[in-house]
């Protein structure tokens, strides 16, 4: 493809695809549905086993923000970062929700928590 049907595309200017291609920026967050689209599969490959790993990696997927997500989920933004940190998602409604955006059961998400908790005060 030519520059300019990637721009189009993407809805960026050409400049930008070039600045794209030589290394000097990388599409927006938000553009990375697009962009996954575009080439068929993700060029980050995350490849996520956690709970955390796979937030981001569901977020990055949709182009969403933390803000929006969080939003979505009923929480605050600071919560999902938590999360994505690696953080224990502490209550019942919450595993659920995020069970739920992440379009897998709920025990996983709740087998998960309870691994990292013990791991993390040693039981």
């Amino acid at each position: 493809m030519k520059q300019m049907e990637v721009a189009e595309l993407f809805n960026v200017t050409h400049f930008t695809v070039g600045n794209w291609e030589n290394g000097h920026s990388e599409p927006k967050f938000c553009q990375t549905p697009i962009l996954i689209k575009f080439l068929g599969y993700d060029p980050v490959n995350l490849n996520p086993k956690s709970i955390a790993e796979l937030l981001f990696a569901k977020r990055r997927e949709l182009g969403l923000s933390q803000r929006v997500v969080a939003r979505n989920l009923g929480v605050d933004p600071c919560t999902v970062k938590d999360w994505e940190g690696g953080g224990t998602i502490m209550k019942h409604n919450h595993r659920r929700l995020v069970a739920s955006f992440l379009g897998i059961d709920e025990e996983k998400v709740f087998e998960n928590m309870k691994r990292q908790w013990n791991e993390r005060h040693r039981k």
